[in-house]
């Protein structure tokens, strides 16, 4: 009996899956049109120049839409016109008005922090073959690949300290019971 669960990696059980297809083609177009043209072209610019226009569109799709609408979930970056100051500001979905995907949880988190490594080792293959060039656009696709995954990452983060304290104020919770115990002792 083949019963398919939420959670399982199968597209087709996505909340979004025009989302989450465009999500992962970015993603894999990126690293299939460097890997091809470090392996079957000369024409370093041409590939330079496609791989980074795939890598801006994933890095954008994927901090302003798929982060959001796949596991509720977006981040930006302010900065303070008046002293300089740069600070990164997170934004979850309220887990209690918008039920997360099991699938497009997985898809998401799995290809966030394998993309990183994948990058990585093309970094190796570039330095065993002596391909120095090559690893300008390795360095670019890390950067945003890896503030991708950091942002996101301390996101999810800052979102489960949130439902925490959420909790912690909901009725029955922990704050509510210290706040009506010194509201009436300070009424006795």
């Amino acid at each position: 009996m083949d019963i398919n669960q939420q959670g399982e990696l199968n597209w087709r059980l996505s909340s979004h899956p025009i989302t989450l297809l465009c999500f992962l083609s970015f993603r894999v177009a990126s690293l299939l049109t460097y890997l091809l043209g470090l392996l079957f072209t000369d024409n370093f610019v041409l590939i330079f120049i496609i791989t980074i226009i795939l890598l801006a569109a994933d890095f954008y799709y994927l901090k302003n839409i798929a982060g959001r609408r796949l596991v509720g979930l977006r981040w930006w970056n302010e900065v303070d016109t008046a002293t300089g100051e740069s600070r990164w500001v997170f934004e979850s979905a309220d887990p209690e008005t918008r039920h997360i995907n099991g699938t497009d949880k997985r898809f998401f988190w799995l290809s966030l922090y394998v993309q990183p490594v994948l990058w990585v080792a093309l970094a190796i293959v570039a330095l065993v073959k002596f391909e120095f060039i090559w690893l300008t656009l390795i360095v670019i696709a890390l950067v945003l690949t890896i503030t991708n995954t950091l942002a996101f990452s301390r996101c999810d983060k800052f979102s489960q300290a949130t439902n925490f304290a959420g909790t912690a104020f909901s009725t029955g919770g922990l704050a509510k019971n210290i706040a009506s115990g010194m509201i009436s002792r300070v009424f006795r």
